[in-house]
């Protein structure tokens, strides 16, 4: 994804399995390399981290010039 992804948006890089497939290839975007999993962001579940995830997205989106 040349330009970044958008907060929501699926990854290209997703397979079906929703596993990275250029994971530990040199392509692999810097702000994905240094997202390190914890308890806090993976919880007891897959829902639990996918709203962590969603969260985090959203607080940080760039602010729109005007």
């Amino acid at each position: 994804m040349p330009h970044g992804k958008r907060a929501g948006e699926r990854c290209v890089q997703l397979d079906s399995d929703l596993r990275c497939k250029i994971f530990g290839d040199p392509r692999r975007p810097a702000c994905c390399g240094g997202l390190q999993p914890s308890n806090e962001m993976c919880g007891e579940t897959r829902e639990h981290a996918l709203k962590w995830i969603e969260r985090l997205e959203r607080e940080t989106l760039p602010t729109q010039l005007s």
